[in-house]
């Protein structure tokens, strides 16, 4: 099993690499070292050993665990929680309320990912094991959690990738947990120098409008840092913000003209890449660099939720 060593992120937070996909970077479990030791999602069931093996690299024990937090209740962020759960006797599991139903109960959560991941979905997300209805918590917005004498999380209702998605704001780091609603951090593009994130627009709850008003919210926040799902820290929340805002339209455009022409998802794949690669292009990143393998997967989960989208909103 391949791991890395946990990322300290400052302000007692560390980021344990989930190797989500068998790649590095992927997805991450973010951990706040408090006197109610508490993570932030958990990727899916097999980053759970990297999660058990990257807590003890901390010297924390899963034991020790009092939360777990899901920004909500997709698979690469929360499929591994009925597994983790197995080993934090001590834990309850946060979520937003319309996730409830879906952790107590995930047969629609299997059958939703199947159709999205067809063949590849034990691979990448067995088991999906059910959470018992007296450890979860649902938190709304404004709810808060206190977590040691002098550090609260405050919560939010973040739609537009999912409904069933919150966000986690820390006042200790002046930092908010995103999950996807405010997209995706592309870190493999920062070592040719640039910041580059794009929306994720995966079905089949995406909602452009109440992804803008979700965006706009945290722009109005004065955040210092955004914690991303996928993956890692950005201290430049300004720029990452305004990005993804940017691209939301782009990303509309190409899922419509795909679905006027009848070209379905590959055509709205294709539309996807061809924008993408002209603008990486313009920093000398080929179509070959590695920022391709995510984002590969990436365009064609988003064409599925602009099509999805379009096939809704005409009906």
């Amino acid at each position: 099993m391949e791991t890395k060593a946990p990322i300290n992120l400052g302000n007692r937070i560390h980021l344990i690499d989930g190797f989500d996909l068998g790649v590095p970077g992927r997805t991450g479990t973010y951990v706040m070292d408090e006197e109610y030791l508490t993570l932030v999602e958990t990727g899916p069931s097999p980053s759970v050993p990297r999660i058990l093996q990257g807590l003890k690299d901390l010297g924390l024990n899963a034991g020790d665990v009092r939360f777990i937090i899901l920004t909500h209740i997709h698979l690469d962020h929360a499929g591994g929680a009925g597994l983790l759960l197995r080993e934090c006797p001590n834990a309850e599991v946060i979520v937003h309320k319309k996730g409830k139903r879906h952790l107590a109960e995930p047969s629609r959560l299997i059958e939703g990912a199947r159709v999205v991941y067809g063949d590849a979905f034990n691979q990448l997300f067995d088991p999906i094991l059910p959470i018992p209805e007296d450890r979860l918590i649902v938190k709304e917005d404004g709810d808060t959690l206190q977590i040691s004498s002098n550090r609260s999380l405050q919560f939010l209702d973040t739609p537009g990738h999912a409904k069933h998605h919150i966000g986690i704001y820390d006042p200790a780091s002046k930092g908010i947990f995103t999950g996807d609603t405010a997209g995706i951090r592309y870190h493999q593009a920062e070592e040719n120098g640039i910041l580059f994130y794009l929306p994720s627009t995966s079905p089949n709850q995406f909602d452009p409008e109440a992804m803008e008003r979700s965006i706009q919210r945290f722009k109005e926040m004065e955040l210092e840092r955004i914690y991303f799902g996928h993956f890692g820290k950005s201290e430049e929340p300004d720029k990452a913000l305004e990005q993804v805002s940017s691209w939301l339209p782009v990303f509309l455009e190409a899922g419509e003209q795909a679905f006027k022409n009848g070209e379905g998802v590959e055509g709205a794949k294709r539309r996807l890449h061809d924008k993408v690669s002209d603008y990486l292009k313009e920093f000398q990143i080929p179509d070959d660099h590695p920022v391709y393998d995510v984002l590969k997967l990436d365009f064609e989960v988003c064409a599925m939720g602009l099509i999805d989208y379009f096939n809704k909103r005409s009906g």
